[in-house]
């Protein structure tokens, strides 16, 4: 656990935070590679200096973060030699035998860098910089016994066996300058790091940062890059962009208007410069660029919205796009850094979107959570998803239900839906299915296809419906036709192929089809509660069952322009979110099961928000933006979730909990 860094914006795996020094750093963050190779700023690398008595060299500053001592070593380098420990060097006075040359850490002047993350240019012009910020390492178990007492980070590398601690401030991935344009590399380094440190800890990638891959390194959850891959193609003669890097010999006019290129005007006059000066503008340029990509990352978490933004942003190149895809096959990593629900619309513009947690979140929930609230009811009648959210109050469901009018009751309706799946039509106020939005075509691709009919098979196959009605055409009308043949069943399309499904004909189909049915049962007068809709959504957000635990056979719902209100004995138990779901009192709340989102605190009453050192447990089920509940020895409340349950528990800073009411105990 740190007593330096604090979380205080999360966007799945990206976050905003703190690193409490001297001077302060916000992260996501740029560190500059000048200061960390002249030992200035707020954090000191200590490369591979060791001071006589053993111990790695020591900031005089106490508002300083000490990287500890660290080999170069290259990313393939075989584990037997990457976990051999590393001594420092004996004090002359003492020393009996030398060390052993293949352990020393060698001084910075002779250790050389890598050719492919740090070339140098000709003789008469500087190197950039690398020594500090580009060298792939791993760290010596000895650098663990510093006497420093300050802020601490250390070098991993990616085969490194353990990773020493969870009380480090900073980690730093080794070899990281290596992993461009690897991505399933650079992926599973950076998730066996997160996996295996305190949630609460910065993560730290150097010489890896481009404008075109800051998005996507950034929601692979780093916190921490540098400028010098930036500078490294400045003496390459690239001009970096977030969309790539151009050689500036085929540069005929500047898309941007930085300082640098507003000065020198054209490319021309750039290319005729001495090349000492004109990697000096380069260098400057590319990290303007990177500054300005840092900011727009910044205000992509604050609104949520990063996940849009990187898709975008990694159809610049394939490395970027694989990285994305292998993150998402890391379902488990993603997931438990998910929000739950989010304040703006979740856009799914790319194949990758359907693979997105909130997406596949939803799907899961839909067919572990929800059970069709009438036993009674063996008729299903499927629907084609609207425009317009929630899909009730669109046009064409509202014909639907005109042509349904007198049958409703009798039958059960689901919606069908790119990239969601099915929507059953009790959850369809809940987020995402009210709070999505796709670039419609008319023409399903093939993975749409096959991932609807994914969802709808398998709804099918753990719901047994004696009649199935399908009123669709197009793409649903696929997926339908798929899952009959796939489940050797029978289903009654209504929709007249040539036809619209609002035409007169399709919707004089539907009625008949499902008149015919419900007239040939028991036809008694049925009216359906509302308390069935929220029990359905209880269960969704807090699982099977907890709908009628905390909502009672005497309660009553009393809905408004706002929400609807859950009332029992005249006393309110529940109230909607705007985002769909269900928010209990203190009063429901007393109804939940003892393990079903409780965050227990130590001995005290909050008075604002709680922190996570005040979290004694939390269910591991929690996720950000949950609504849980809160108990301890003096207090009991409701609230909702910032972090989720195991980042409550393993972290020494941050707010855990935001109360929406409590009372002393």
């Amino acid at each position: 656990m740190t007593r330096y860094f604090e979380v205080t914006d999360r966007d799945c795996a990206a976050r905003i935070g703190r690193l409490m020094l001297d001077p302060r750093i916000r992260t996501p963050t740029i560190l500059h590679s000048e200061l960390l190779v002249k030992h200035q700023g707020s954090i000191i690398d200590s490369g591979c200096v060791w001071d006589r008595d053993g111990n790695p060299e020591r900031s005089a500053d106490p508002g300083k973060l000490l990287i500890l001592p660290h080999r170069s070593l290259p990313p393939h380098t075989p584990p037997e030699i990457v976990n051999r420990t590393a001594q420092p060097p004996s004090p002359p006075a003492t020393s009996t035998s030398p060390s052993p040359p293949s352990t020393s850490p060698s001084p910075p002047s002779t250790s050389p860098s890598p050719p492919s993350t740090s070339p140098s240019p000709p003789s008469t012009s500087p190197s950039p910089p690398s020594t500090s910020t580009s060298p792939p390492s791993t760290s010596p178990p000895s650098a663990q016994s510093s006497r420093y007492d300050g802020a601490v980070g250390e070098v991993i590398h990616p085969a490194q066996a353990d990773i020493p601690g969870r009380d480090r401030d900073l980690y730093v991935l080794g070899a990281a300058a290596l992993f461009e344009n690897q991505a399933r590399a650079l992926v599973d380094a950076v998730l066996r790091l997160k996996n295996n440190t305190a949630p609460d800890t910065a993560v730290y990638a150097p010489a890896l940062a481009t404008p075109e891959n800051l998005a996507v390194l950034i929601y692979l959850g780093i916190d921490l890059v540098d400028d010098t891959a930036c500078i490294i193609r400045g003496y390459q003669n690239m001009y970096l962009t977030r969309e790539g890097a151009r050689s500036t010999d085929r540069l005929r006019e500047f898309p941007c208007s930085c300082a640098v290129c507003t000065e020198i005007g054209t490319p021309e006059e750039l290319r005729s410069l001495p090349r000492l000066e004109r990697a000096g503008l380069l260098a400057d340029h590319n990290t303007a660029r990177l500054s300005e990509e840092l900011r727009t990352v910044r205000e992509c978490i604050r609104n949520g919205i990063l996940r849009e933004y990187v898709e975008k942003q990694c159809r610049s190149t394939p490395y970027l796009t694989a990285a994305l895809r292998l993150l998402d096959s890391e379902h488990t990593y993603l997931e438990e850094r998910t929000p739950t629900v989010r304040k703006n619309v979740l856009v799914a513009n790319t194949a990758e979107s359907q693979n997105r947690v909130e997406v596949t979140r939803f799907a899961e929930r839909v067919l572990s959570r929800f059970t069709p609230p009438d036993a009674d009811t063996d008729t299903l009648v499927i629907l084609p998803c609207s425009a317009k959210k929630p899909y009730s109050m669109s046009q064409s469901h509202a014909r639907f239900f005109d042509a349904l009018k007198g049958y409703r009751q009798h039958v059960h309706e689901i919606i069908l839906t790119s990239p969601l799946g099915v929507v059953p039509r009790e959850l369809e106020t809940v987020y995402p299915a009210a709070h999505y939005d796709i670039a419609v075509t008319g023409e399903w691709s093939l993975d749409e296809t096959a991932w609807v009919a994914a969802c709808l098979r398998t709804y099918l196959a753990k719901h047994a419906y004696k009649n199935i009605i399908a009123h669709v055409i197009g793409g649903f009308f696929d997926v339908c036709k798929i899952v009959e043949r796939d489940l050797g069943i029978e289903i009654v399309y209504s929709a007249a192929a040539a036809e619209s499904l609002l035409s007169d004909g399709s919707l004089a189909s539907l009625r008949k089809s499902v008149a015919g049915i419900v007239s040939s049962q028991s036809r008694g007068r049925i009216r359906r509660s509302q308390l069935a809709t929220v029990r359905a959504i209880a269960d969704y957000q807090f699982g099977l069952g907890v709908g009628e635990q905390l909502i009672p056979d005497r309660a009553r719902v009393k809905s408004g322009r706002s929400g609807f209100r859950i009332f029992a004995d005249r006393e309110q138990i529940a109230s909607s979110t705007r985002y769909g779901t269900i928010a209990p009192t203190l009063a429901g709340a007393a109804n939940m099961p003892p393990d079903i989102h409780r965050v227990e605190i130590d001995d005290f009453l909050p008075k604002g928000s709680i922190l996570a050192p005040g979290v004694v447990s939390a269910d591991p089920q929690i996720r950000p933006m949950d609504e849980v509940i809160i108990e301890g020895s003096m207090a009991f409340g409701v609230g909702r979730a910032m972090m989720s349950g195991r980042e409550m528990v393993e972290s020494s800073r941050g707010v855990a909990v935001d109360p929406r009411a409590v009372r002393g105990v």
